[in-house]
């Protein structure tokens, strides 16, 4: 009776936040909505309970990426005592953690606050923490464990600060619509940030409903001379073609990101993998031709097939805190081909006897991935500059600050 009773709602078991939940997680506190009808409301309490109970029945912390290395962490560092969660919702440093007991509102400790140097010291989605629960919908986090990856990127509009998407991910989804502003050097921004963190990516191509195969055909051609040993999947989120070789690729038990700009069609993906809304979609801005942001936070959902995904907000602005190694991987071929430039300092721009020019020239290398390499070296370089002194500053105030301390100290002596 119980699995029939499943086959009648059509329940998904895939475990996103639910709405009515936000707050609480006992399965008897429903919203009711006055205008909904008694037998409507009676339904919606019976799937949303059903769903929890198959929730609670199944759901493990292996389901959610666990794995002996997390668990290591756990015993060695006396944190038996509390509760294993993974951050799945973030808000304004509220979070929403998601336990083998339910869903859970968290914050972080005092401590946590006052001893963090920087934003990487905070919860993000994605961690994995160890939480003291209190009632049924509240808990503290108290310690983040560390991190397998990281997504980050320079914190939009400005030059220091650092932004983690996501943390401990296993693929990244780098999703790109064909229909409007295709642009492989933004592909090549994402696969840096990815490279950076030792992410494998993964290309998504997105509305190829709405060319014909002859255009997807040179499209992808394209990419792939730029881009080489990257998998490209193409879609149609309208007509679903695609989303078998998609679902083919994701695995129970690994972590998978979207990445894109907005109007990409990444919350689409994510419906149409669950086979329900979790992400309010939108329609193309008519007047500027570019997506809008519908999706306003990150969040962590559970695939009915076991994998793990993580919907992002779109970024129109891919800056690179890359460590040099992001940059190498993504552009390996200008690396192998600086090895025999004449120079060893190099900087491929007007030397003789460089040969990144010559395999520009000779059309070995793409000018527009060699131009795109250029100008992201260029932002690095500008990056790791403006953060050392940054640093440097910092540690100038500190040394003032101390000094301060020391004198006020004998004054009051």
């Amino acid at each position: 009776m119980f699995l029939g009773l499943i086959c009648i709602t059509g329940l998904s078991l895939i475990s996103p936040i639910p709405e009515d939940r936000k707050r609480k997680h006992d399965p008897g506190n429903f919203k009711c909505v006055k205008e909904a009808s008694d037998d409507l409301y009676l339904f919606d309490k019976f799937t949303t309970l059903l769903h929890e109970l198959l929730f609670l029945v199944q759901m493990k912390l292996e389901e959610l990426g666990y794995n002996k290395t997390l668990e290591k962490f756990r015993t060695d560092n006396n944190l038996t005592g509390f509760d294993t969660g993974r951050i799945v919702a973030e808000h304004k440093e509220r979070y929403v953690v998601l336990t083998e007991l339910g869903y859970f509102d968290a914050e972080i400790t005092g401590n946590m606050r006052f001893t963090a140097k920087s934003r990487s010291d905070f919860p993000a989605v994605g961690d994995w923490v160890a939480v003291a629960t209190f009632n049924s919908d509240f808990a503290v986090i108290h310690k983040i464990h560390p991190r397998s990856s990281v997504i980050k990127r320079q914190a939009a509009g400005q030059y220091v600060d650092i932004q983690i998407i996501a943390t401990n991910i296993d693929y990244a989804f780098i999703v790109q619509a064909l229909d409007r502003d295709f642009n492989i050097n933004r592909i090549e921004r994402f696969l840096t940030i990815c490279n950076s963190s030792g992410i494998r990516p993964i290309i998504i191509l997105t509305k190829t409903d709405l060319l014909d195969m002859q255009q997807i055909t040179e499209i992808t051609a394209d990419l792939k001379v730029r881009i080489k040993n990257v998998p490209v999947i193409a879609i149609s989120n309208t007509t679903l073609e695609g989303f078998d070789n998609l679902k083919n690729i994701i695995r129970k038990g690994k972590t998978y990101c979207l990445l894109g700009s907005s109007g990409a069609g990444k919350s689409s993906i994510l419906n149409n993998l669950s086979g329900r809304i979790n992400m309010r979609t939108d329609a193309i801005s008519s007047s500027t031709g570019k997506g809008k942001h519908v999706t306003s936070h990150r969040e962590l959902f559970v695939l009915e097939n076991g994998g793990i995904l993580i919907d992002n907000p779109g970024m129109r602005e891919v800056g690179i805190t890359d460590d040099g190694i992001g940059l190498e991987k993504t552009f390996d071929l200008i690396v192998t081909l600086a090895t025999k430039c004449k120079f060893k300092d190099c900087s491929h721009t007007n030397e003789t006897g460089c040969h990144v020019i010559e395999a520009v020239e000779n059309g070995e290398l793409a000018r527009a991935s060699y131009e795109n390499y250029l100008k992201m070296l260029k932002e690095k370089v500008y990056f790791d500059t403006t953060a050392a002194e940054k640093k440097r500053k910092e540690r100038i105030f500190g040394k003032i600050i101390k000094n301060y301390k020391k004198s006020y100290g004998k004054d009051l002596q």
